[in-house]
């Protein structure tokens, strides 16, 4: 396994990228020699001292990939948390039957990582909550109330079934219907005689 550790607008000390190094070193039993892990370090000085020191752990298995983050008080104490976190998924992940990608793929996946290109999930988060009042309709309804907004969906409340549905605009043109199943039963109570023919 080859190990890639780099800093996010910081140096990264001698110690720590020996300490990361040695700590990965732990997976080395589940993983093989075409595995690749790739660690970054930051310091996010507007959280609070006991999370301000990140840890991102990318390990690219067969071409598919796992991550992990942890915040700690120091990176030593983030490497020791994000290390037991992937340790788990990479069982896990040995455990199940996975596709091998072309050794190209890997390759982009990789410089991708190390160019610090990849996923910024990280840095996203949800600027802004919408609530608003549902009536329930009927679906013809919907389609017609979301093309009237002019939007590329639409919740609603079934009036049928008293299910909540998300209309969308597929590329094809046409239309969509998303209904959400809670513990894979379609539908329970006085709709479910109704519709079992739609499952």
């Amino acid at each position: 396994m080859r190990t890639i550790v780099k800093g996010k607008n910081l140096e990264v000390r001698d110690a720590d990228r020996r300490y990361a190094e040695r700590k990965l070193g732990r997976l080395e039993r589940l993983l093989d020699d075409r595995s690749d892990a790739i660690v970054e370090l930051s310091l996010e000085r507007h959280r609070s001292n006991t999370d301000s020191h990140i840890v991102d752990v990318t390990l690219v298995i067969d071409g598919r990939t796992l991550r992990g983050t942890a915040a700690a008080a120091t990176h030593k104490a983030g490497i020791d948390e994000v290390i037991d976190k992937i340790e788990r998924r990479a069982v896990d992940f040995k455990e199940k039957p996975r596709l091998r990608a072309r050794p190209e793929e890997e390759k982009v996946i990789l410089q991708r990582i190390a160019d610090g290109q990849a996923d910024r999930s990280r840095d996203r988060r949800i600027v802004k909550v919408k609530r608003f009042d549902i009536e329930p309709m009927f679906e013809e309804d919907a389609l017609a109330r979301m093309e009237e907004l002019g939007h590329d969906f639409f919740v609603f409340v079934n009036a049928e079934t008293e299910r909540v549905g998300i209309l969308y605009k597929r590329d094809d043109g046409h239309f969509g219907l998303i209904e959400p199943v809670l513990g894979g039963e379609y539908t329970t109570g006085k709709a479910r005689a109704g519709q079992n023919g739609r499952r």
